[in-house]
């Protein structure tokens, strides 16, 4: 494996702000990559170490790059690393000392680690130009972690870069914000997303292309998609949500005139599977936004094979009715992963769906 910045699928304006920092030598003390999972935010700071760091022939960085040099030499160099240095290959093992990245341990990322990462950057690096450091998820900062990393960002250490990366500004202190240079990641087109699941993992172009459309613009999510047995998941939940055999209209899939009972019991058989239930509200919530979509912008559509029920269900059924229910599902997503109560978020969620009732 190699990590180069080329391999970073639609992110040419994040590329080209790290670019310019390599090339002008002025790289700022901390960096805050934002943007949905999986659209290469992690990569981006690992290739970026890599070059801080490269020593091949083609690479020639000079060292202490990362403070203001009073050299006015104009000078450029090729911006991917070489990927086969001892640098390089550290990097690219996790095994480079001075490239180190702050995990959650659990659910949160704690003090202790922000305190332990601020006791190794007060030592000079062990080897490298620059030391990197790189937080991925920063959002999981509990509140005194974060208050500790905030006090590293005031004074901040020689010969060190931090690369916080969060899905969105909003989850971090404002201090933290303001003392970070941010560059945000675009979502993956779904183009690019579809090339990717053929070309590298095989996919036939119709199952590449629905995959695509429900990764929504997350490489991650796609290649995860892929390895799973999606598509029979789908059809599963979308049969359970229609209490009706008999009814091929795709109707009473869309949790309309359903009785508050059954739509407990659909409840407890989504939270029977764990690991599922994030996915299987995505699931749901894709349907129901497909059937608003259809009636304004069809071609926008994530169930493209399923395009007969979602254009009966769009002539039948109420969409504000139907907004009511996405929202319940996007609220309950929010809450599962706050580590809220699994079944009390699950049976709101299907309360607020039972009163959001209606066919037109």
């Amino acid at each position: 494996m190699c990590l180069t910045f080329d391999a970073i699928t639609d992110q040419k304006r994040p590329v080209r702000i790290l670019a310019a920092f390599l090339q002008k030598r002025n790289i700022p003390h901390a960096l805050l990559f934002t943007g949905i999972e999986g659209v290469g935010k992690k990569d981006a700071a690992l290739a970026f170490a890599m070059a801080c760091n490269c020593t091949g022939e083609k690479h020639p960085l000079p060292d202490q790059f990362v403070n203001h040099l009073s050299s006015k030499k104009k000078w450029s160099i090729p911006i991917n690393p070489c990927g086969s240095c001892r640098s390089c290959r550290k990097i690219i093992s996790g095994n480079h000392p001075d490239i180190i990245q702050i995990k959650p341990s659990g659910a949160f990322i704690k003090i202790g680690q922000i305190r332990n990462c601020c006791d190794t950057l007060a030592m000079k690096p062990y080897e490298a130009r620059v030391r990197v450091v790189i937080i991925p998820d920063a959002h999981a900062m509990n509140s005194s972690a974060s208050n500790a990393l905030l006090k590293m960002l005031e004074e901040p250490p020689d010969c060190s870069i931090l690369i916080l990366t969060a899905c969105q500004t909003s989850d971090l202190l404002p201090t933290i914000i303001s003392r970070c240079q941010q560059i945000r990641f675009n979502p993956v087109s779904e183009k690019s997303i579809e090339k990717r699941m053929i070309k590298n993992q095989g996919f036939a172009p119709d199952k590449a292309s629905l995959i695509a459309a429900m990764a929504n613009g997350s490489l991650t999510r796609a290649f995860a998609l892929g390895n799973s047995d999606w598509i029979n998941c789908r059809n599963w939940i979308l049969n359970a949500m229609n209490p009706d055999p008999s009814d091929q209209s795709g109707q009473t899939g869309t949790l309309f005139s359903i009785p508050l009972t059954m739509l407990l019991a659909f409840a407890e058989r989504l939270k029977k599977n764990k690991d599922f239930l994030f996915e299987s509200l995505e699931i749901i919530k894709s349907w129901l936004r497909d059937i608003v979509i259809y009636k304004y912008c069809p071609e926008k559509i994530i169930n493209k094979d399923l395009i007969d029920r979602i254009q009966y269900a769009s002539q039948h059924i109420d969409i504000k009715s139907l907004l009511i229910k996405i929202d319940a599902i996007q609220t309950a997503q929010k809450d599962i992963q706050s580590n809220a109560n699994l079944r009390l978020t699950v049976e709101m969620m299907m309360m607020r769906i039972g009163r959001g009732q209606g066919n037109q």
